[in-house]
């Protein structure tokens, strides 16, 4: 009976202007809040991506080193042939400056690095770092390290 009661009294009874203001304002406060973080989320995760295919192509260019008794390849997408060593080319991002690129830039370190995205290669014989695989960008990531200083 009481129940019957209680549901009559708030029957009819909805909210007001103010109240639904009130909610869409909290609603807005939260978006604001969340959407930078979700963006740099997926930019963290683009990163940490093109980190990864950096890590894998430097084991990589290792194995070669390895099966080719101490020498480099001239050209690093040559691993690439019949897939032994990678199956493809990955694409280097780096999230707000380049889009993917796999696009190769040869010659020593200082010279390769030209800032147009994709992958800089050493194949400078007589370099001490001869063989050495850079991201082919001058800007920093979310934590501040110039990409090709990895």
């Amino acid at each position: 009976m009481r129940l019957m009661k209680n549901a009559k009294r708030f029957a009819g009874r909805g909210f007001t202007l103010i109240e639904l203001m009130i909610v869409v304002a909290i609603i807005g406060i939260l978006a604001a809040i969340a959407v930078p973080k979700f963006a740099e989320l997926i930019r963290k995760s683009t990163e940490g991506a093109t980190k990864g295919s950096l890590g894998a192509v430097r084991s990589a260019l290792s194995i070669y080193y390895g099966d080719m008794e101490g020498q480099y390849p001239a050209d690093w997408l040559a691993m690439t042939a019949n897939a032994k060593y990678l199956a493809g080319p990955p694409q280097a991002k780096a999230p707000n400056y380049h889009g993917g690129s796999s696009n190769t830039v040869y010659g020593s370190a200082t010279a390769a690095t030209d800032d147009s995205g994709g992958w800089s290669y050493n194949n400078q014989i007589g370099d001490s770092n001869l063989g050495t695989l850079w991201v082919n960008c001058t800007h920093t990531d979310t934590r501040g390290t110039t990409w090709s200083a990895y």
